[in-house]
């Protein structure tokens, strides 16, 4: 696998293992209907990569290291009776499962929660947030 492939694995598998203030029941890359889930699912979550910036960090010969900042949205739903509250719970848990270890694995130089949105109650009586999240790290070309 690659690097950034190592990178997303674990921000899944990190969010799988949270447990508080609230445990996410659901946690996949692959796109879902929220609509569709049922009450034992929530809090949900979908991991899914962004954007990418890369850059040369060093040129030696033929191997060049690569520095790359990975942008990744995880979109979480909640529901329940205090939906805000849910919501708020839900941010803070991701915040501090992928605070716990912020190489991901290794993989990683540093990951940073760098914004957070809600949906507002636009999609009432379920709750969004969307926390995006920015992962340095490096590679060789080739590797990425």
């Amino acid at each position: 696998m690659s690097v950034r492939e190592n990178i997303c694995a674990d921000v899944v598998t990190t969010l799988q293992a949270i447990s508080s203030p609230v445990a996410p029941k659901f946690v996949t890359r692959e796109p879902f209907d929220f609509e569709k889930l049922s009450n034992a699912q929530f809090p949900a979550c979908l991991v899914q990569t962004a954007g990418e910036v890369r850059g040369d960090a060093t040129i030696e010969g033929t191997s060049t290291l690569r520095q790359s900042e990975l942008t990744i949205q995880i979109f979480g739903f909640v529901k329940g009776a205090s939906i805000d509250t849910a919501r708020n719970q839900l941010i803070e848990a991701i915040e501090n499962g992928l605070d716990a270890d912020r190489t991901r694995g290794g993989y990683a130089i540093d990951t940073q929660v760098t914004e957070v949105e809600t949906d507002e109650g636009a999609i009432d009586p379920v709750g969004g947030v969307v926390v995006t999240v920015s992962v340095l790290y490096t590679f060789t070309r080739g590797n990425a």
